[in-house]
């Protein structure tokens, strides 16, 4: 799917162009998101780049109220908090992502194991943009 290294930077370039990609390993076909150059599983280098549906399921969440600058840039504070979640993947793997679309006053009413789906978000301007990754429920 690309030349590119396994870096977190390649990963990273990838969201900008509202991509979600991780690396599989070829012989025992695990995914890894963020993407790994080496297989944990097997110690194998040889891994290849793959796009992932961007769908999975909520496995854990938290409100945030004092986040870090970067939330904090983005308008989230105590009296506006925010979700923080880890996503299981349809693929298998998990990773964490800002969770959008549920209601942060009424944590209760957030469903472990709802369906989700990916989102970008653009933040920030000029040479500061950055797409950040997010979901949101499906």
């Amino acid at each position: 799917m690309s030349e590119a290294e396994f870096t977190s930077a390649a990963f990273y370039r990838f969201l900008g162009e509202h991509k979600l990609m991780g690396s599989r390993c070829k012989s025992g076909g695990e995914v890894y998101i963020p993407p790994r150059p080496i297989c944990p599983a097997d110690c194998s280098d040889d891994v290849e780049w793959v796009e992932l549906s961007g769908k999975g399921k909520l496995a854990a969440f938290t409100i945030v109220y004092i986040g870090p600058s970067t939330m904090v840039a983005a308008g989230y504070d105590r009296k506006h908090p925010y979700c923080a979640g880890v996503v299981q993947l349809d693929e298998g793997p998990m990773i964490s992502a800002q969770i959008l679309g549920v209601d942060v006053t009424q944590p209760e009413t957030i469903r472990i194991g709802v369906p989700l789906s990916v989102e970008f978000v653009e933040r920030g301007e000029g040479e500061a943009k950055k797409t950040c990754l997010a979901f949101k429920p499906a």
